[in-house]
C-alpha cells in the first residue's frame, strides 16, 4: 500500500513540477525533462531526476533549479495538497547521455 502511495505521489509531483518549471523558468538553449521522481519511504524527500539536452548544460541547469527550489517547492505545495510535502532534491539523470555514448561506440565498432 505504501509503495503505491509513494509511486502515485512521485508521478503527481513529476507532472505538476514539469508544468510549473515550464511556466516559471526559461533555460536558454537547453531542453529540460523530468525523467523520474523517487519518493522516500515516509514522504520526506522527493529526488527529482532530470535530463538536459544538450547534456553539457546540465550542471548550469542544476544550479538554476537549486536557486529556485524554495519557489518551486512553494508553488508545488499550492498545487498538491499532501501531508507531509516532500522536500525536493534535484539530481541530474545521466542515463540518456550514457545511452548515447554506448550507441556511438556500437556504431563505430560496426564500421
Amino acid at each position: 500500500m505504501k509503495f503505491f502511495r509513494s509511486q502515485r505521489v512521485g508521478n503527481l509531483i513529476r507532472e505538476e513540477l514539469s508544468k510549473i518549471i515550464m511556466k516559471e523558468l526559461e533555460f536558454s538553449g537547453a531542453l529540460l525533462t523530468i525523467t523520474d521522481v523517487e519518493i522516500s519511504e515516509k514522504l520526506r524527500r522527493a529526488i527529482v531526476n532530470f535530463s538536459v539536452l544538450p547534456s553539457d548544460k546540465s550542471e548550469r541547469i542544476l544550479k538554476i533549479l537549486d536557486g529556485f527550489k524554495k519557489m518551486l517547492q512553494f508553488k508545488l505545495h499550492r498545487k498538491i495538497n499532501i501531508r507531509p510535502m516532500p522536500e525536493i532534491v534535484f539530481k541530474i539523470d545521466y542515463g540518456i547521455r550514457n545511452a548515447a555514448a554506448i550507441e556511438k561506440v556500437l556504431i563505430e565498432d560496426k564500421k
